[in-house]
């Protein structure tokens, strides 16, 4: 029995994560889909947006006019300020996918090599479950019953611990954008105060780190909701990380009107600590499940443990 009780363990995980890679699959094109699309409107807004300022830098009618009306320099500021804020939402979109395919290319190589998972751990279920009749001994069939419960709970738990690292490293990321914003902000109230070119340059270098720590966020937090995909959560939870996908444009829409300025610092960091907050209650139901699954588990090996010695196969 202990060949079969080996193999049929390392095949149940093999089903189960099988079963986990097509849903992660499954969510991952669905994301896809609507993140190629984001990707090419932006694009072509990119594209708008520096055509807006080569004609503003070139010889046009257009150039002409705000140069003879004197406000020239004043129009091209504000035109190359929103080419650089396309520029940005762009390559933020373009990196989550980039992540996302890289994403959806190793599950499929994982999944590649275990396709036939299911139809091996079905016959080896049959064989040990005729092994067990031949035996003569009811309790044979109590105990795999047993084992394939436990070994669903430790799926679930495996299934659990990826979406609690997901949701570690979005947290993580959320607290260093967090701290980048907080020396912006530093700097901010004291080029209030008259700081300078120092502090203006402090300041621009600190918005400078969080927008990389930004993107970063928006990849991780993508991972995170996509980890979710099939772990059942209360309803309120699922509108959160639902948002979680649109972070970053929440964060950066408008941002780049008023990008250093004091107050718009502010309420970039009210965003990212909604942000945290909303991945934190997800974390904490999440180790709630973990506590309780590992919990019944535990009782079911209990009872696997007694009824082996109470029975001889």
């Amino acid at each position: 029995m202990a060949y079969y009780d080996e193999q049929l363990q390392e095949l149940q995980q093999q089903v189960a994560r099988k079963n986990r890679l097509e849903t992660l699959l499954k969510e991952l094109h669905s994301q896809k889909t609507e993140l190629e699309e984001k990707v090419y409107q932006l694009s072509i807004e990119k594209q708008s947006e520096q055509s807006d300022v080569e004609r503003l830098e070139g010889r046009s009618l257009v150039a002409f006019y705000y140069q003879i009306a004197g406000k020239k320099e004043e129009k091209l500021d504000k035109e190359r300020q929103e080419a650089y804020a396309a520029a940005v939402k762009y390559d933020a979109a373009a990196n989550e996918l980039a992540a996302l395919e890289a994403d959806i290319k190793q599950y499929n190589k994982e999944l590649g090599t275990i396709r036939r998972c299911k139809e091996q751990y079905e016959q080896v279920l049959k064989e040990k479950a005729s092994a067990i009749k031949m035996s003569g001994k009811q309790e044979g069939i109590e105990i795999l019953k047993l084992e394939e419960q436990i070994g669903n709970f430790e799926s679930q738990k495996k299934e659990l611990k990826e979406a609690i690292t997901a949701g570690n490293g979005a947290r993580d990321t959320a607290r260093d954008v967090l701290s980048k914003l907080d020396d912006a902000e530093g700097w901010g109230t004291w080029d209030l105060l008259g700081g300078g070119l120092i502090a203006d340059v402090a300041k621009y270098s600190s918005l400078d780190d969080a927008q990389r720590a930004v993107e970063r966020l928006q990849v991780q937090l993508r991972r995170f909701k996509t980890e979710l995909a099939d772990v059942t959560i209360q309803a309120d939870m699922q509108v959160s990380s639902d948002g979680f996908l649109r972070f970053a444009d929440y964060f950066f829409d408008g941002l780049f009107a008023d990008w250093a300025a004091y107050s718009r610092i502010c309420k970039s960091q009210e965003q990212v600590q909604n942000t945290k907050r909303q991945v934190e209650d997800v974390l904490n139901k999440l180790k709630v499940m973990l506590d309780s699954v590992e919990k019944e588990q535990n009782a079911a090996k209990t009872k696997l443990n007694e009824l082996i010695k109470q029975t001889s196969i």
